[in-house]
């Protein structure tokens, strides 16, 4: 009888995982293993872009890929996790409820923005967490042309000076002028809770973030948080008052709620507990990858956080675990010990650092350049092709060298 793997997600995390998978399955010469993935599109949404404009071409297709390597795909949104039953409820694409026996579970369902309690967010901001989502935000954008000039059609407000929100914001200039023209008296304004500029991320990238903001006509507002959004703008924790058709909101991701279902240890981001090779802590027969792991990267204390850069490392272990505990072999424990960041600054160009210290290595065009081959080329799937896109599972290929 046929063993069943199932992953749920489609993601960075879970494509890895089924072509990891594929791969051990592959090695062994196994024809009594089958590989799943449940997911509501048979495609990967390039999420680290979606700061980006034409975000609806954000995509890529998985059809033909998981065709080539054998694994199956259904197409549906899984809703339910019962661990001791070994069954997911999920509502198939015909919206009709359906049942998932399977013998090993890798959850790889990603994260979510947190939902905000501030009043007015669900109503007026908008986000780039989902591709629906920044579509819905390019399309808002456009219409701004066709509003009389004000102070407010032309200031986007950013909450969250964070990762996202600084690639949002310097991205932002250039986008809004696109549309209404070079000349338009263009406000972009970050609100951050913090004293300083890009203080979480480190001294060094701190001022390359201060040099493209200030390049860029890019404003901070710092030791301040928004309070209230309405169709107008933004009311500050201070008592600022500012003027804005955009607000786009950036603070706090979650991990996905199926962890929720799954009895185990959780962390604040409600990522579950995992040990050294993906399984779920207490659970026997349950993996955890990507965003909804809380794995530790290596030895020194540093956990994987909620980036494609993990997500892939992390898929390509999970994958290849699930499927050696199946197989009855030697699984690969994870360790990504090397850690990068790239962060885009709009027209500026980008900062590229190393380490979990965040060491500057280029700036400017030469950090831009090599986050357009990032963007472009490295995060995008393996082509269709069953020896290279197996080969290309491999855990033990790193994802940055």
């Amino acid at each position: 009888m046929k063993q069943r793997i199932l992953v749920i997600g489609a993601g960075f995390a879970g494509m890895w995982t089924a072509l990891s998978a594929a791969r051990l399955v592959d090695i062994h010469g196994r024809d009594n293993v089958d590989v799943t993935v449940l997911a509501p599109q048979a495609e990967l949404r390039v999420r680290p872009r979606f700061y980006e404009p034409n975000a609806h071409q954000l995509a890529a297709p998985l059809g033909e890929l998981f065709e080539a390597v054998g694994v199956h795909f259904i197409k549906g949104a899984a809703e339910s996790i019962d661990a001791p039953g070994k069954t997911v409820g999920y509502i198939d694409a015909a919206g009709q409820p359906q049942v998932f026996h399977y013998d090993k579970l890798v959850l790889a369902s990603g994260s979510g923005l947190a939902l905000s309690s501030t009043p007015g967010v669900a109503q007026h901001a908008f986000d780039v967490d989902q591709i629906e989502a920044a579509i819905r935000l390019e399309a808002h954008l456009e219409s701004l042309k066709d509003l009389p000039p004000s102070e407010a059609r032309n200031t986007v407000v950013v909450a969250g000076g964070g990762f996202t929100g600084i690639e949002t914001a310097t991205e932002m200039p250039g986008r809004l002028r696109e549309i209404l023209g070079e000349q338009a008296d263009i406000n972009v304004i970050i609100v951050d809770r913090g004293q300083k500029i890009g203080a979480s991320m480190g001294e060094e990238i701190s001022q390359s973030i201060v040099e493209a903001s200030n390049t860029l006509g890019v404003e901070w507002r710092l030791g301040v948080s928004v309070q209230a959004v309405d169709g107008n703008g933004v009311t500050l924790s201070d008592g600022q008052r500012i003027e804005a058709k955009t607000v786009v909101w950036t603070t706090g991701v979650r991990a996905s709620s199926l962890t929720e279902q799954i009895p185990g240890e959780r962390d604040r981001q409600g990522r579950l507990h995992v040990d050294a090779h993906l399984q779920v802590l207490g659970q026997d027969d349950i993996f955890a990858t990507g965003d909804v792991a809380y794995a530790a990267t290596d030895a020194i204390g540093n956990y994987a956080l909620m980036t494609c850069q993990h997500a892939i490392s992390l898929g390509r272990h999970a994958g290849n675990n699930v499927a050696a505990q199946i197989l009855g072999v030697e699984p690969t424990p994870y360790s990504q010990p090397k850690y990068v960041t790239c962060l885009d600054l709009g027209a500026w160009g980008a900062v590229y650092t190393e380490g979990w210290d965040r060491q500057v290595k280029l700036v400017k065009q030469e950090g831009k350049a090599l986050k357009t081959q990032i963007n472009t080329q490295w995060i995008y799937p393996p082509a269709a092709d069953r020896i290279s896109a197996l080969a290309a599972a491999d855990p033990m290929i790193p994802v940055v060298a």
